[in-house]
């Protein structure tokens, strides 16, 4: 399947049914006085976050979508029936945009969460809504309201707990496929990962999701290589790994490249928990790997840890690391939950 992230969406609710004007005639019966029926309400645009998807592909071959309008009012005091609804199944972490791309109207975090995109019209009063003392006949009913329609944008940000950031050929996909059952393409060319992957660690009994994204290279925010589209995947990250490869280059001005290019994305990503590890210890002499390991130390501030996802040296150091940011911020979430966002078109 392929992956899609970002989709533009017309959408439009149904127009509420027309009220019925209509006098009840029966034999043996005079002035049986108006009866009739109110217009359906026409149906809602729902979004809808559903487990089982991880990409917006069904929407780059539908772009429309409209909901039933609602039938007219009827005789004998009968009521039109109401529209049916458009649903909209999107991933868990959906996000829906107006057509300008910055108004965030709704953010769809969780299974099951559905939001409104577009009200359908309510439907028409039939003239026996109008009866009175003074006005024994009616003969008016309304008109059903239109519906809402708009163009919408939908971006997908992965729900992971880590993400991976490094330069191309860094190891990332490698160590995916290390401590998950993700089976994430790897070869020896730079850009192997076109498109995120998701793996699910489990370390000491605890179970964490796991994020790998495309390389960053120098320039990424400017449109050099794949960009740095691919950052909004780890936004909701809790905690990011830096991984960066110890075998080519200085590793101090390779791990300085990805984060200028987190600063240059912006959305706070700079500022989150961050984890940097040398890899690829396997493929290292002794002394090339603390001449390494000294250069990303000044460089980051820290010291780094060493991993090998290849032999599994320091892998489970890294990730009992990842994991005691991620319970930290779990419980912070739990004590100060997020308010929930609504569509207000």
């Amino acid at each position: 399947m392929k992956f899609l992230d970002e989709a533009k969406v017309y959408i439009r609710s149904g127009d509420g049914g027309n009220g019925c004007v209509s006098f009840r005639r029966e034999k043996f019966i005079e002035f049986g006085g108006p009866n009739g029926g109110d217009g359906g309400k026409g149906g809602d645009v729902v979004a809808m976050a559903v487990d089982g998807l991880n990409t917006l592909i069904d929407y780059r071959y539908q772009q429309h979508f409209f909901a039933k309008n609602g039938r007219g009012g009827m005789g004998k005091d009968r009521h039109g029936a109401a529209g049916e609804d458009a649903l909209l199944k999107v991933p868990v972490g959906t996000q829906i945009y107006d057509e300008d791309g910055e108004t965030l109207p709704a953010d769809l975090t969780e299974a099951g969460q559905r939001t409104v995109l577009a009200h359908g019209g309510n439907g028409g009063f039939g003239n026996a809504r109008f009866k009175s003392s003074t006005n024994r006949a009616p003969r008016r009913a309304n008109p059903g309201q239109p519906g809402e329609e708009h163009t919408i944008r939908l971006r997908l940000k992965l729900i992971a707990d880590a993400g991976i950031v490094g330069l191309p050929n860094a190891g990332k996909s490698t160590f995916l496929a290390a401590v998950s059952a993700a089976k994430p393409k790897i070869a020896d060319y730079p850009f192997t990962t076109l498109t995120p992957q998701l793996g699910v660690v489990d370390s000491d009994g605890r179970e964490f999701v796991l994020a790998d994204i495309p390389g960053l290279i120098e320039g990424a925010h400017e449109g050099v290589g794949l960009g740095d589209r691919f950052l909004g995947h780890v936004e909701r990250c809790r905690v990011l790994l830096h991984l960066v490869d110890g075998t080519t280059g200085d590793a101090g001005e390779a791990y300085k490249t990805v984060r200028h290019e987190l600063e240059a994305y912006g959305h706070a990503l700079a500022d989150k928990p961050e984890i940097v590890a040398l890899s690829k210890a396997d493929a290292m002499s002794a002394d090339d790997a603390k001449r390494q390991l000294d250069r990303l130390k000044r460089a980051a501030k820290k010291t780094p840890l060493v991993v090998s996802a290849v032999s599994g040296e320091g892998v489970p150091d890294v990730l009992r690391a990842l994991l005691n940011v991620i319970d930290k911020k779990r419980g912070a979430a739990a004590a100060d939950p997020a308010p929930e966002t609504a569509w207000q078109p």
